[in-house]
């Protein structure tokens, strides 16, 4: 473990984080968090724990793990599909090589429907592309 910690940490919640002041700078040598706020990284929200007024180096601090956060989050999203294409051709070859009439029973209609809805959005959306340009 790294023997200088950060001045702050952030405890990732589902919108964002509760973040904390950390300080090692006290008689015992222990590790203390004060919590000093909790953003939103769907609106942009800072709010400030309690009655704490927040110094511009505090908001620099936020903002700029905020945007971190939201590249983050992005570039999970687009990972997360390249899976689903993997997912998909996977699936295919199950169906094809190893999948019993039951199995299939099972899955079937659901993986029509999902992949019907699928198919009518990316269509959608690229006549929308295509026709803007």
């Amino acid at each position: 473990m790294s023997s200088v910690l950060p001045d702050y940490y952030f405890r990732v919640r589902e919108n964002g984080a509760a973040v904390f002041r950390v300080d090692t700078e006290n008689r015992q040598r222990r590790i203390e968090m004060d919590q000093i706020a909790v953003v939103n990284i769907r609106n942009g929200e800072i709010k400030p724990q309690g009655d704490r007024v927040l110094s511009d180096a505090d908001i620099d601090q936020i903002r700029h793990w905020m945007d971190a956060r939201v590249q983050v989050l992005a570039d999970r999203d687009i990972d997360d599909i390249h899976r689903a294409v993997d997912y998909l051709n996977l699936t295919t070859q199950w169906v094809q090589s190893r999948a019993t009439d039951e199995q299939l029973d099972a899955v079937t209609d659901a993986l029509l429907l999902a992949m019907h809805d699928l198919r009518s959005t990316l269509v959608r959306k690229k006549a929308d592309r295509l026709g803007g340009s």
